[in-house]
């Protein structure tokens, strides 16, 4: 049997998003989604697949990583304040 990328699938809370998959992307899923079902005897929807593969291809980008370690701080979100100006 082939050795997929994907393990069992976590039970976590997820946070709801919203995206549309071109048709053939979509079909891949659910083949992927059977074939995980075969090896690993866990039956999932092919959308709960979408999380762990994001996780997977962001763990195992080396751009990604050296990008992510270069930044020594958490990006945090832009100023909101009406003056633009944080200051009191």
């Amino acid at each position: 049997m082939t050795k997929l990328k994907l393990g069992a699938i976590p039970d976590d809370k997820p946070v709801k998003v919203s995206i549309e998959l071109p048709a053939d992307v979509h079909r891949d899923l659910v083949a992927y989604s059977d074939a995980l079902a075969r090896e690993t005897g866990q039956k999932n929807e092919p959308v709960k697949l979408i999380a762990p593969m994001l996780s997977r291809f962001m763990a195992t980008d080396r751009g990604f990583a050296k990008a992510r370690k270069g930044t020594s701080r958490r990006l945090t979100p832009r100023d909101t304040s009406p003056s633009g100006n944080d200051s009191v």
